[in-house]
This record gives structure tokens, sequence and C-alpha cells, in this order.
């Protein structure tokens, strides 16, 4: 009866409101992100202002069984369509290059020069670990003032979110999404990726892992 009575009041008292104030930190993160953004990306290219810099979000290039990742895909297609309508003239890849046989930022820019992109005009950002790392960077390393975000809508929300909290002037062009079954586990994930976001920014302060020298993109590099 004591171990029913336990088990009854941790589930009244614990799991029950614990249960309850996360799925409202959900809701309200994934809301606070979504006005933050809002009227700032489209997947319309004409729509889209044009920058001097784009900034691809990374990805891995392939799944973990050997297909093409298609949000990878997508944003490569996506930064391709920029520059050819001369919406921007220098393409950042950003993306996570935490050990030597994991490399995102080498085969975005292998991706972008096999379609036609001058070599010289894609920059390699090594240090894209998160999203806040790139946008944080884009801003203190690369000496960017305003940027064009390029991955899908759902994650450009975020991107520009952040974008705001480091000062940056930034509008997303939104890649092709991906389907509904193909992307749900992504989806999922980004609901959580918001409230860490917001935890990151307003509560804990975080900052890129690592800054280095400033590399001002254009003629002056």
């Amino acid at each position: 009866m004591k171990f029913v009575r336990f088990r009854f009041c941790l589930l009244f008292y614990v799991l029950i409101p614990g249960g309850f104030f996360s799925l409202l930190a959900i809701l309200v993160c994934d809301r606070w992100v979504e006005r933050a953004s809002e009227g700032q990306h489209s997947s319309e290219l004409t729509a889209v202002q044009g920058k001097r810099v784009a900034i691809v979000l990374g990805c891995s290039e392939r799944l973990r069984d050997g297909r093409m990742n298609l949000y990878f895909l997508t944003r490569i297609n996506a930064a391709v369509e920029l520059y050819e309508a001369s919406k921007c003239q220098w393409i950042i890849v950003s993306g996570d290059n935490g050990t030597e046989h994991y490399n995102e930022p080498e085969r975005m820019k292998a991706a972008l020069v096999s379609r036609g992109i001058p070599e010289e005009k894609v920059i390699c950002d090594f240090a894209g670990f998160r999203t806040l790392d790139s946008i944080a960077r884009a801003r203190s390393v690369f000496m960017l003032t305003e940027v064009v975000i390029v991955s899908q809508a759902f994650h450009n929300k975020r991107a520009l979110f952040l974008a705001g909290h480091f000062g940056l002037d930034a509008v997303g062009y939104d890649a092709e999404p991906v389907s509904f079954a193909g992307g749900l586990r992504t989806r999922l994930r980004e609901k959580l990726a918001r409230v860490n976001t917001v935890m990151d920014v307003y509560l804990l302060g975080t900052e890129p892992r690592f800054y280095g020298d400033p590399l001002p993109v254009g003629p002056t590099r």
C-alpha cells in the first residue's frame, strides 16, 4: 500500500506538473521564435532581398544508410539559385568539422563548385557546430552586418531569431521542404531546439565554441 501511495504522489506532484511545464515551455518558445522571424524569410526568390553574402547552414551530405540527405541537396540548390540570381556575391558554408572524417563545410563547398559556383566565392566556416555558432561567427569572425541565411523554413526561423540577438541584419531564403515522412524526426527535434535556443540567449548567455581572428569576406581577404 505504501508503495502504491508513493507512486501516486510521484505521478501527481512531480511527473504531471513537470510534463505540463515542459509542454508549456515548448509552446511558448516555439511561438516566440515564430513571431521573431515573421516576414523575414521566403521560399520565393524574387521576394528575398539580396545581400553581399549568403550563409548556408550545414548538415551531413548523406544519411546513415548511405542515401543522399535531402536537406543537404535542397540547401545546395537554394544557394545556387541565390548566386545565379545575383542575390549574393559570396557564400559561406558553415557546419560541423568535429572529426577527421566528418567535414560538412568541405562537402558543401564541393557540391557548390560542382554546380558552377567559383571556388574562390565559397568560404568554409569549419566551426559552425550549432546554428548559434554559425550565426554568431558570421557577425564576429566574418565581420558581416547583413546576410541571407539558407536552410529550410523551420530552421531559418530559429536562425533569424539568433541573428536578431547577435545584431545581424538577416533575411532567410527557404530551401525546398523535405517530405513530411522524411522530415518528421527533424521537425520534432526542432521544437526542442527552439527551447534550447531561447535558454541559450536569455538564461545561459551561450557563446560559440570557437571565435578566432577576424576574417572579413571580400576582396580584403
